[in-house]
């Protein structure tokens, strides 16, 4: 058997050094923008997600104040007539902790889903490893 080379054996033994570092200067620089992509991607989303649990937070946190205003208000009402009017503003105070409580529940789960950039990460960790395979085959 004679030994042919292969293409790639071909191309190496024809290529200068400086065309093969364009090309991995190349690669590389194609792959950090493909990463800072991805990176951007991922941040956007998380930050929306924070956004809306901050959102849901601030509308709890508006309604524990509507929930203080009216149960001051109802305590004010119900003291100054021993029974009557005062009921009605403890009724809009109950309501307004009830509104408060389902914010804070879904502003919560929001801010569960905020996680960073855990796909670049990954990707980023592999970037080594990779040009150490690339420098072994040489």
């Amino acid at each position: 058997m004679t030994d042919v080379p292969t293409p790639s054996e071909e191309r190496a033994a024809t290529t200068s050094l400086g065309e093969l570092l364009s090309e991995v200067s190349r690669d590389l620089s194609t792959l950090m923008r493909q990463e800072l992509e991805l990176a951007k991607a991922e941040l956007r989303t998380s930050a929306k997600n924070a956004g809306k649990g901050a959102g849901m937070y601030g509308g709890a946190a508006y309604g524990a104040l509507m929930a203080v205003f009216f149960l001051s208000v109802a305590l004010w009402w119900a003291l100054g007539f021993l029974v009557g009017l005062g009921w009605s503003a403890v009724i809009v105070a109950v309501i307004w902790g009830v509104i408060a409580l389902i914010l804070f529940l879904i502003g919560r789960k929001e801010m569960k889903k905020v996680d960073g950039a855990p796909q670049t990460v990954e990707t980023l960790k592999e970037i080594p490893d990779a040009i150490k395979r690339n420098e072994e085959n040489r």
